[in-house]
C-alpha cells in the first residue's frame, strides 16, 4: 500500500474526528470526549512526524533484501508494522466519526482503544528513530551493528526502559494475520495467569488449573493484561519460561494434538548408549574416523531420540532397534493384519527441535513431524538433546552431532538406506542443523545432502538490528526472554545437573486428586476475590495522562541509566517515548562463547562455511530473528554456496508449531515441506559429487 495514501487518510480522519468531537453536542461525554480529542491530536502529530521518516526508509530498504524476488528485512518489517498500526487507527477513527451520535456508542471503550493505539504509535515512532540510527551507522546492505558495541548496548538499555504494555493489551497482535490474533491473545492471557500463580509450591497441573481460573480478569481488562505481561517479561527468571513452554509437553495438550494430526505407524522414543562410533572418511571411504560420544560438562552420556514413520518399514520393528526403546513393551504392533511392512526408504530426515535451547522436546513438535513423515513418505528421527542452563554449549551440539553419526551408521534400523539425508530444524534447531553440518565438515565425515532451517538463530548476541527492535512488541520473543535463552546456552551462571534417565518435563502431573481439588478451590477463591478487591481492579483504563505521568517520573532515572552504559540515544526535540514504571533486567550477551562459530555461525570464517550442503531458509517477516536469516543467506550466496531464502508474511516466530491454526501457517509449513523435498530429489547431492570426483 502507498504510504502517502495511508498518511493522507490518517490526517483526514483525525481532523474529521476532532471537528465532530469538538462540535456542539448534548451528550454527557465531556471527560471521555476530551480523552478522544487528545488522542486524535497526538496521533495526528505522530503521523506528520512519521511520514518523512517512512518515505526515507521506502527509498532505500530494498538494498537490504536478499534479492529482488525475496523482499524482506527488518527495515521493511518496521514500516509494515507501522502501516498496520495506522490502518487500525484509521478504521477505528472512521467508526467513531460515523457512530459518535448513536445511543449505542461506547465512548469510554472507544476512548481507551484510541489511547492504546496512540501509545503504540508513539513507541513505534521511537523504534523507527532507532532504526534510522542503525541505517546511518551501518554500511549499505548491512543489517547488524557488529562493530558498534556501544550502540547495541544503548539499544538494550532503551528496551529496558521503554513502555511495552500497550502492545499486549488492546493492541495485541495487530501486526499479525487476523487468524493468528486469537491464538496470541490466548497465549498472553495464559502466560500472565500462569505467571501470577507460578512459584506457589504447586505442581505444573495445579498451576495450570489456577491459571485457568484467574484468567478471567485478564480477558476483561486488557490494560491489566498488558501491564502484567510487561512485568513478567521483564522480571521473571528463566525457570518460569521453561515451565510455561513445557506445558506443551503435557499429556492433555499432546493428546489433543495427536488426535488432530496425521496418524503414523511408528512413533516411539529411544535412548542410544554412549559408545564410540567409527564412520568412513568422506575424502577416502577406505579410511575411518572415530566419533566420541557427548562428554561436555558431565562426561559420556546417552542421547535420546524419537522415531516417527508414517509407514512401518524394514528394520523399524527389529529387536536391535526396539532394544533402545524407552517404553516397555515396544510400541509397534506388527501382528495387526492391516500393517504391511514397506521396504527401506532411500531418504532420511533428521530433525532438531526449537525452544531457545532451554525448553521443549520432540513431543511438542510431533504434530508437524507426523505431517512431514506422511507428506514426504520418509522416516523422521528427532533428537531430544539436553537443554540449558543445566546443559549449556557444547552439550546440545555434541548430542545432535552424535545422533547424526549414529543415524548414518544405523540407517537400516530406521527404515532408510540414507541415500539422501536432510537436516531440518526450527529456531534453535535451525542453528543446530547448520552447526552439525559444520562439525561434520571439520571432522571429515559425510555432510548431509541439504538443510531446511526455519527462522534459525544464526547470531546469538544482542547486537542491534532492525528486526530485533521488534522484540519490544513481540509477544512470543521479547528481548528479555531472548537474552535469557542466549545466556543460558552460553553457560553464564549455569549449574551443571545431569538429567535423570527418562525423566519427564512434567513429572508431577500424577499428584493426588485431593490436592488438585484444593488447587481448584483456592484458584476459584482468588479469582472471585480479584473482582471484589478494588485495589486489583481500579485503574484498569490506561489514560494518556497516566502515560505522561509514567514518562515524567521515570525519564530522569532512565536517561541516567542509559548515559552510564554506552552511547546515549537522542530523540527529536519535543519527542520522548513512553517509559516503563520499572526498568527491565536484561544482561547483554558479553560472554566470549557466543562468538564461537559453532554458536553463532553468522560469525564463522569463510573456511568453516565453505562446503556446506544446500541451505534452504524459511523465515518470517514479523520475526525478530528475520535479519539473522537474511544476513546468513547473503553471506552464503557471496561465497558461492547454494542457498535459498523464503520470507513468509504476517506470521510470528514459531509458525511451524501453528501449522494447523490458519491457512497462512499451513502455506508456510508447506514451503518447508517443499524445501525438504528439493533436498531429497536433487540429482547430484554433495556426497554423490564427492564420490564421483574420488572415482575419477
Amino acid at each position: 500500500m502507498d504510504c502517502k495514501v495511508v498518511f493522507a487518510a490518517l490526517e483526514k480522519v483525525c481532523q474529521d474526528n476532532i471537528s465532530v468531537l469538538c462540535g456542539p453536542s448534548d451528550l454527557p461525554y465531556s471527560t471521555a470526549v476530551e480523552r478522544l480529542v487528545s488522542s486524535m491530536k497526538q496521533i495526528q502529530e505522530h503521523g506528520r512526524a512519521l511520514e518523512p521518516v517512512v518515505t526515507s526508509f521506502t527509498a532505500v530498504y530494498h538494498h537490504y533484501d536478499f534479492d529482488a524476488q525475496t523482499p524482506g528485512n527488518g527495515y521493511r518489517t518496521l514500516v509494515k508494522v507501522l502501516e498496520a498500526c495506522l490502518l487500525h487507527v484509521i478504521h477505528k477513527a472512521r467508526y467513531i466519526a460515523s457512530n459518535y451520535s448513536s445511543p449505542f456508542f461506547r465512548v469510554d471503550h472507544n476512548a481507551s482503544e484510541m489511547e492504546a493505539y496512540c501509545s503504540a504509535l508513539c513507541q513505534l515512532r521511537a523504534l523507527l528513530h532507532l532504526a534510522q540510527q542503525l541505517i546511518n551507522d551501518n554500511d549499505c546492505g548491512q543489517l547488524y551493528s557488529l562493530q558498534d558495541e556501544d550502540l547495541s548496548r544503548s539499544f538494550v538499555q532503551e528496551y529496558c526502559s521503554m513502555h511495552k504494555a500497550c502492545f499486549y493489551g488492546r493492541c495485541l497482535g495487530f501486526q499479525y494475520s487476523p487468524s493468528i490474533r486469537p491464538f496470541l491473545q490466548t497465549v498472553v492471557i495464559s502466560m500472565v495467569s500462569y505467571g501470577e500463580t507460578f512459584g506457589k509450591q504447586q505442581s505444573g497441573l495445579g498451576t495450570a488449573a489456577l491459571s485457568l481460573l484467574t484468567s478471567g480478569k485478564y480477558v476483561m481488562d486488557p490494560e491489566l493484561r498488558g501491564a502484567e505481561f510487561e512485568r513478567i517479561t521483564q522480571n521473571l527468571d528463566l525457570q518460569f519460561w521453561k515451565s510455561f513452554w513445557n506445558l506443551t509437553e503435557s499429556g492433555l495438550i499432546t493428546g489433543f494434538s495427536r488426535i488432530a494430526s496425521k496418524q503414523v505407524q511408528v512413533n516411539f522414543t529411544m535412548t542410544v548408549p554412549p559408545v564410540t562410533l567409527r564412520l568412513p572418511l568422506a575424502s577416502d571411504p577406505r579410511l575411518t574416523v572415530t566419533v566420541s560420544p557427548p562428554i561436555a560438562h558431565w562426561g559420556p552420556g546417552p542421547v535420546h531420540m524419537r522415531l516417527i514413520s508414517h509407514e512401518l518399514r524394514e528394520g523399524q520393528d527389529s529387536e536391535e532397534l526396539l532394544a533402545f526403546s524407552r517404553t516397555k513393551p515396544p510400541p509397534i504392533s506388527t501382528h495387526l493384519p492391516w500393517v504391511q511392512k514397506q521396504p527401506c526408504s532411500p531418504w532420511l530426515l533428521i530433525h532438531f527441535h526449537g525452544g531457545g535451547f532451554v525448553a521443549q522436546t520432540s513431543k511438542s513438535h510431533e504434530n508437524y513431524l507426523r505431517s512431514w513423515s506422511k507428506e514426504l513418505n520418509v522416516p523422521v528421527l528427532s533428537v531430544d538433546y539436553s537443554l540449558s542452563p543445566e546443559a549449556p554449549f557444547p552439550r546440545a551440539l555434541e548430542e545432535c552431532f552424535y545422533a547424526y553419526c549414529w543415524a548414518l551408521n544405523n540407517c537400516h534400523l530406521l527404515g532408510s538406506t540414507a541415500e539422501r539425508v536432510c537436516l531440518a530444524g526450527d529456531s534453535a534447531g535451525g542453528n543446530l542443523c547448520i552447526t552439525v553440518s559444520m562439525k561434520a565438515m571439520s571432522t571429515g565425515i559425510r555432510v548431509p545432502d541439504g538443510i531446511m532451517a526455519a527462522y534459525p538463530a544464526t547470531l546469538l548476541t544482542t547486537d542491534a538490528s532492525p528486526s530485533r527492535l521488534l522484540t519490544l512488541i513481540d509477544p512470543l520473543l521479547p528481548l528479555g526472554v531472548l537474552t535469557k535463552c542466549i545466556n543460558a546456552y552460553a553457560g553464564i551462571d549455569y549449574q551443571t545437573v545431569q538429567p535423570a534417565m527418562g525423566s519427564s518435563t512434567l513429572s508431577t502431573l500424577g499428584r493426588d486428586t485431593a490436592m488438585l481439588l484444593s488447587d481448584l478451590t483456592q484458584g476459584a477463591s482468588n479469582w472471585i476475590q480479584s473482582f471484589l478487591d478494588p485495589r486489583r481492579t481500579s485503574g484498569g483504563t490506561l489514560s494518556r495522562s497516566s502515560s505522561q505521568r509514567r514518562s515524567e517520573t521515570s525519564k530522569t532515572s532512565t536517561q541516567a541509566s542509559i548515559s552510564n552504559c554506552g552511547a546515549q540515544i537522542y530523540y527529536p526535540q519535543g519527542f520522548e517515548p513512553l517509559r516503563s514504571e520499572s526498568l527491565a533486567t536484561v544482561n547483554p550477551t558479553s560472554c566470549p562463547v557466543i562468538r564461537n562459530p559453532f554458536v553463532s555461525p553468522l560469525l564463522a570464517p569463510d573456511s568453516m562455511l565453505r562446503g556446506l550442503p544446500p541451505v534452504h531458509i524459511v523465515a518470517s517477516a514479523l520475526d525478530a530473528l528475520l535479519d539473522d536469516s537474511v544476513m546468513f543467506a547473503k553471506r552464503l550466496r557471496a561465497m558461492g554456496q547454494p542457498v535459498t531464502l523464503t520470507v513468509a508474511e504476517d506470521l510470528p516466530h514459531g509458525f511451524l508449531s501453528l501449522s494447523q491454526l490458519s491457512k497462512e501457517t499451513e502455506v508456510a509449513a508447506g514451503v518447508c515441506i517443499a524445501r525438504i523435498r528439493e533436498v531429497f530429489q536433487q540429482e547430484n547431492p554433495p556426497h554423490a559429487l564427492r564420490e564421483q570426483v574420488e572415482e575419477t
